[in-house]
C-alpha cells in the first residue's frame, strides 16, 4: 500500500498543503495523512502513518523537508521504517529507500538539506545583527499581545482556542500563551478549561 503523508508549518500555506495532497494521490497513494505543524513539534500524523504503515508499504511525501527537520531525524525514521520493512519514497528527489542507491542518495541530500538551513539561519541572525546595530531591527509585530482583549472576550465566550485563532488570524500558540497569561506584560492569568 502506498501511504502519503504532507506537511506544511502555519496555517497559512494553504495551497501548499492541497498541493502535496494532489501529487499524493496522482500517484496512487491509498491513505493520506497531512498536518499544519512545524516540524519541530510533535506530529501527530505522522506518528499515525508510521504506525499504520505495514509490511511492504511505501510511505511517500513529496519534498525531504517536508519529513524530517534534520539528518538525525531522518536517519531515526527511516530506521523505524527500515524495522517495519517499510520503503519510503521522496517525490521530488526521485528517491526510494527500496534499494541501496536510493538509501545511499537519502543520506547524503538529508546532510546537504541540514547544512543548507543551517547556513540559511546563520545568515539570518548574522543579518539581524548588523540590522540590531544599524538601529533598523524592530523585530517581529506583537499581533497577539495587541489583541489580547479581544481573545480574552472570545475565550470567555466559550470559544475553543482552535476557533479563537481561526476567527483572529493568529496562531494557537498564541492564543494558549494568552490564556496562560504568558507573553502579555502584567497580566493576570486567565485559565479557560474545555
Amino acid at each position: 500500500m502506498m501511504i502519503g503523508y504532507a506537511r506544511t508549518s502555519t496555517l497559512e500555506q494553504k495551497a501548499s498543503i492541497e498541493a502535496q495532497r494532489e501529487a499524493l494521490r496522482a500517484i496512487g497513494c491509498e491513505r493520506l495523512y497531512d498536518e499544519q505543524i512545524s516540524s519541530v513539534a510533535t506530529r501527530e500524523a505522522l506518528l499515525a502513518a508510521m504506525d499504520y504503515a505495514r509490511d511492504g508499504d511505501t510511505i511517500i511525501v513529496t519534498k525531504l523537508d517536508r519529513l524530517a527537520r534534520s539528518v538525525r531525524h531522518l536517519g531515526e525514521i527511516v530506521d523505524e521504517l527500515e524495522g517495519k520493512n517499510v520503503d519510503l519514497r521522496i517525490l521530488d528527489l526521485g528517491l526510494d529507500t527500496s534499494n541501496a542507491t536510493g538509501k545511499l542518495m537519502l543520506n547524503v541530500l538529508g546532510s546537504v538539506a541540514q547544512f543548507e538551513r543551517e547556513m540559511m539561519l546563520e545568515r539570518q541572525r548574522e543579518g539581524i545583527a548588523k540590522a540590531k546595530e544599524a538601529g533598523r531591527y524592530k523585530g517581529r509585530k506583537p499581533t497577539a499581545r495587541m489583541q489580547v482583549g479581544e481573545i480574552r472576550g472570545l475565550l470567555a465566550q466559550g470559544l475553543t482556542k482552535r476557533a479563537v485563532a481561526a476567527q483572529l488570524g493568529l496562531s494557537e500558540r498564541s492564543i494558549y500563551r494568552v490564556a496562560n497569561g504568558k507573553g502579555t506584560p502584567h497580566c493576570v492569568s486567565l485559565r479557560i478549561n474545555h
